[in-house]
Parts: structure tokens; sequence; C-alpha cells
């Protein structure tokens, strides 16, 4: 048998040292080191910057930063900014978002911007007990925590709610004290966590000090914030009408389009496998400006997908409402974006984002995000029942394509032109290229 070996001190390592070693492991131990320092970034007080956002930092992971213009939303011109390495969803965006902004734009509201954190306790002296004692542990929290909320207060925020639930019919002895908090324009996490567990002390202090309640046993088994925000929650759509004039597309009556956009839509909404990649879509335009603004996109992709499933069937997170001669699309989406602290003041980039935005509040950015999603949204669906998805993906695909086979610049010019009227796959490029070459 092999022997294992653990690598011990590697976090003490300096970069150059770590580098050398992680590059022993790969089997271009050269190329693998010079790709790396090649990678970072040529002013050394930025890439300290960089250094210290994670762990054990080796070089810099680079990903595209593109824009999308024409987004109007709520009357409003946005350029939005895009960071996603996959081809078409910034070109797809830019093109919905010129149609919609040709008849009225983006309309977006914010239904809440609550968020929920959660201490998880046992307690073997029964609910009622406890219950009974609730209020006044209830105002020891609040009180426990004014320093760490004072200054979220000043902003119009803070703790919303404190409240004790009993699930003991989940597991034995089991409950929970869910608070309910507003973070103002910081995602919040810090701040959420923070009194979460001054709650979990105030809690353990109160019942151990308490002469009714010592003799039972409390343990508190976590103290964590959720990333499921179902009331954190953004509503963008858009409209128009069903008369033949608006163009939706140039091969459908507007009639015949919308009936067949709203089949689409309906599909996602009552088949799983199809309303996965339908969201998926949706979250190629919001993840796009969420990376950007350096806010945390897995958490909003948990969130929206656990809020896809809250009525037991994972479903679509848009919709599509039909009244008279009106076509409405809509998406509803829980989002919990920050435009203040973490790395959203630290990154360069993403500062320059927020900037290029109009240094937006975190509601107004929630619904730059969500309509980012609405427009790849209705891309993709609008693709999907009238041209294919090929078709267009695949042409901005195309220099990926030739970028894999190394195609020179030249060839690159030819295969543009040669592809504007030919369905491109790896085979075809290939063959191309071939042929060119001789």
């Amino acid at each position: 048998m092999k022997e294992i070996k653990i690598t011990s001190g590697f976090s003490r390592l300096d970069k150059d040292e770590k580098i050398k070693l992680v590059s022993s492991f790969t089997t271009d131990s050269v190329f693998f080191s010079n790709t790396l320092h090649a990678s970072q970034h040529r002013d050394p007080v930025t890439q300290k910057l960089y250094d210290e956002f994670s762990e054990n930092t080796l070089g810099n992971y680079y990903f595209p930063f593109g824009v999308a213009p024409n987004f109007l939303i709520n009357r409003r011109m946005y350029m939005v900014p895009m960071v996603i390495e996959e081809s078409s969803v910034v070109a797809a965006a830019s093109g919905a978002a010129k149609f919609w902004a040709e008849r009225g734009g983006f309309h977006s509201e914010i239904i809440g911007l609550d968020k929920i954190g959660q201490v998880h306790f046992t307690w073997n002296g029964g609910f009622d007990l406890l219950n009974r004692f609730f209020p006044e542990i209830r105002t020891l929290m609040l009180a426990n925590t004014e320093r760490a909320t004072s200054n979220m207060m000043k902003r119009g925020g803070g703790i919303l709610d404190i409240e004790l639930v009993n699930l003991t019919d989940k597991i034995p002895d089991y409950y929970q004290v869910k608070a309910t908090f507003d973070t103002r324009d910081s995602m919040g996490a810090n701040f959420i966590n923070s009194c979460l567990e001054e709650f979990a002390d105030t809690l353990r202090d109160f019942t151990a000090g308490k002469t009714e309640l010592s003799s039972f046993s409390l343990q508190v088994i976590m103290s964590i914030l959720s990333n499921y925000t179902p009331d954190c929650l953004v509503k963008t759509w858009v409209e128009g009408k069903i008369t033949d004039g608006y163009q939706y597309d140039d091969h459908y009556t507007d009639l015949e389009f919308v009936k067949r956009f709203e089949t689409g839509v309906h599909i996602a909404q009552v088949d799983r496998y199809r309303a996965t990649t339908h969201n998926k879509g949706i979250y190629n335009g919001i993840d796009a400006v969420v990376l950007a603004t350096g806010n945390d996109f897995r958490a909003v992709e948990a969130c929206g997908h656990a809020y896809a499933s809250r009525s037991g069937q994972y479903s679509s997170l848009s919709r599509v409402e039909i009244s008279g001669n009106s076509f409405r699309f809509i998406l509803e989406v829980p989002m919990a974006l920050g435009t203040v602290g973490g790395l959203t003041h630290l990154h360069p980039l993403a500062k320059l984002s927020l900037d290029l935005l109009g240094n937006p509040d975190a509601g107004q950015l929630m619904m730059i995000a969500s309509a980012a999603g609405l427009a790849n949204n209705f891309s993709a669906v609008k693709s999907l029942v009238t041209k294919g998805i090929q078709k267009g993906h695949m042409k901005m695909h195309l220099l990926n394509i030739l970028n894999v086979y190394k195609a020179t610049e030249s060839e690159k010019i030819q295969a543009v032109e040669h592809f504007k009227h030919e369905k491109v796959s790896h085979n075809a490029v290939n063959e191309f290229l071939h042929s060119v070459r001789g």
C-alpha cells in the first residue's frame, strides 16, 4: 500500500514556497508555476489585497468582466456590469434589455428586506415552561445586543422580531430562537451572527440562573443566519401588448409568439427537469451581477432554489400573466445583497461596478440583478420557442471553439465570415480549419 503523506505547515509557507510545493504535484511544474506567477496583479499592493480575501492564495483566477447596456429599470437607464465565463449570456441580456427599453423597460419593486437568523437548541423542560419566561428572555436579548445594533438602528435597521419556535415534533426536545433582521444596505451575515451568539449566551445564562428552569438541561447546538430569505424579496416584470406590430419575433404573429412563450414558461412550472434549466438561465443574469458587485452568489442561488421549491415541488421562478390584450412576464425572487461592507468596497472592480450603477442601495441592486435575470430568462425562452437555443448560442461560442483548435487571427476572421450562414459545431469548425490549412 502506498504511503499517504500529510502536508504539514502549508499555511506558514510564503507564496513562492507554496507555488513550488504545489507545482511538484503537476505534470508540468514549470508551466504551472509560470502561469500562477503571470496571473498575479502587477501592482503588489493590489495583489496583497487579493491574497487576503482567502487563504493559501497562489494567484488570481480571471473571469471576463463585461457590460450589458440599455437596461431601463423604473425609467432609469443602466449599464449593467456582468462577470461570467459563459458565451452568449451578456449578449442575450443586452439584446433583451434593448428590446424592452424600446417598450417601456423593466418595472421593479422591493416586496421586503427581512432576513432570518436562528439559535438552534435542545431543552428538556417542555415548551410551556420555557415559553412562559420567553418575554423576559426576549427583553434581555434586545438589551444585551444594544451595543451591536445601535449603528444599524441609526440607519433604520436592526432586530425586528424574536420568537420561540417549538420543533419537538421533528426532533425530540428541539427548539429555535428565530429572529428577523433588517440589515439595510449590508448583506448582514456578520451582524446577524454576532446578535445570534449573544442571544445564545443570554438564553443559557437566563435558564441557568432561574430557579424554575435551572434543573432542566438546555444545550445550544448552533447559532447561524439562514440564507433562505423568502421575505427579502424583489419583483420585476416587463409588459407589452398582444397586437401584430409589437414585433416579438420575425416568424410568428404577436399572438402566436405570446402563446408559445406562455406554454414554454408553463412547462417550467410543472416539470422539474425543465424548471432546473429554466431557473439556471435566470441565474446566468443574476449571478453575473452578484459576482460583479462582490456579493455572495452561492447564498443568492441557494435561497432562490429553496424558494422555487416552497410549494413542495421545484418550479419556475418566473411566470406569465395574460389579461385581455396585455402580456406580462414576471420574476419574483428572494436575494440578500449588500452594497456596503465585505468585498463590495474592498475589491477594486466591485467598487467600480457599484460606481457604474450609480452607487445603488441594497434594494436598488436587488432590482438591477433581478432585471438581468429576467432579461436572460426572456432571451432564453424566446430562443427556445422560436429558432432554438443552439443557433445563437453556438455562434457566440465560435471563438471558444476556434481557440481550442489554436486558430490564428486570420483563420478566426475567415471562420466568423464562413459561419454566418452555417451551423456551428466542433466538427464543423475542425473541418473548416482543415480546409483552410490545406
